[in-house]
């Protein structure tokens, strides 16, 4: 584990520079080192100032999003693609402006459920889409993640090889996958062997309860995802996602389903989790030291 982060919906709905710096001062407060931002579409926000910030308090920023239906890139339609593929150009430069490093999220289809299939159009569509982006965030020192979710907010990536096959067609070898235990529990039928796919593909991960609430409390088999994540030697970034009705951006709420209060307090949710993933990732490095000794 490189740093570890936490989503700032845990803090603010995101709607105001000011609930972004104060989101970016309680995770620097709880020992957080990364924060990640969503929804930060261009010119909403101050970005060298919320930058400055972040460098101050030795916090790097991540930004995930998700495509509206009028811009999805894995649509049939061509102007419904190219304005996907301009909103994808859009954001990777204020990634960049705002000092962030990494873009993920589902950025290659529509964050909602859909209605019918994908279709071989739609999936090339979107391969040519997140390879034309990944060409622009390299030039911005950005990198690109893609999220696998499950199937009522994407129809294209559900499982970690599928995201595997589509970055595969891109032929980029910059584009990594970003896995979610939420995700991988209704979606993968083993989120421990999905992890050991992922390889050395695997780019970002978050970490969140079944129900989005305290990890622990609820059925997600932690250990066995910690001792897969340290198997393929991850060093990578690891990120407490969690979503209450209590804080969360309405629209998000939409897309999610958050329609209830999951927790209502979120500085015992955020300490919870800091101490709950450092203690899951030493408990994996130990258990692999003993098994590599046996």
């Amino acid at each position: 584990m490189r740093r570890l982060g936490i989503h700032s919906f845990v803090w603010t709905d995101g709607k105001t520079q000011e609930g972004l710096e104060m989101a970016l001062e309680k995770s620097a407060e709880h020992g957080y080192r990364l924060i990640e931002f969503a929804y930060l579409f261009p010119g909403r926000y101050d970005l060298d100032r919320l930058a400055k910030k972040a460098r101050s308090l030795d916090i790097e920023i991540v930004v995930t999003m998700g495509l509206p239906a009028d811009s999805d890139v894995s649509s049939e339609d061509t102007d419904v693609v190219a304005r996907g593929r301009a909103l994808l150009s859009d954001v990777v430069k204020t990634v960049r402006d705002v000092g962030g490093i990494r873009l993920g999220g589902i950025l290659f289809s529509k964050h909602g459920k859909y209605d019918s299939m994908p279709s071989r159009d739609g999936w090339m569509n979107s391969v040519e889409a997140i390879a034309a982006t990944a060409e622009i965030a390299r030039s911005c020192g950005v990198e690109i993640v893609l999220e696998i979710v499950n199937r009522f907010e994407s129809n294209l990536l559900n499982t970690t090889a599928q995201g595997l096959k589509f970055i595969a067609d891109t032929g980029r070898d910059d584009v990594f996958l970003h896995l979610d235990t939420f995700h991988m529990n209704i979606e993968e039928a083993d989120p421990a062997a999905a992890i050991r796919l992922a390889g050395d593909k695997l780019g970002y991960f978050h970490i969140g309860e079944n129900y989005r609430g305290f990890l622990g409390t609820g059925t997600i088999d932690f250990s066995a995802s910690f001792r897969a994540l340290t198997d393929i030697d991850y060093a990578r970034d690891i990120t407490f996602e969690s979503f209450s009705g209590a804080i969360v951006d309405e629209a998000l709420s939409v897309a999610c389903g958050i329609w209830r209060d999951t927790w209502t307090d979120n500085d015992p949710l955020a300490a919870h989790a800091r101490t709950f993933i450092e203690a899951k990732w030493q408990e994996a490095t130990i258990a692999r030291q003993i098994n590599a000794a046996a």
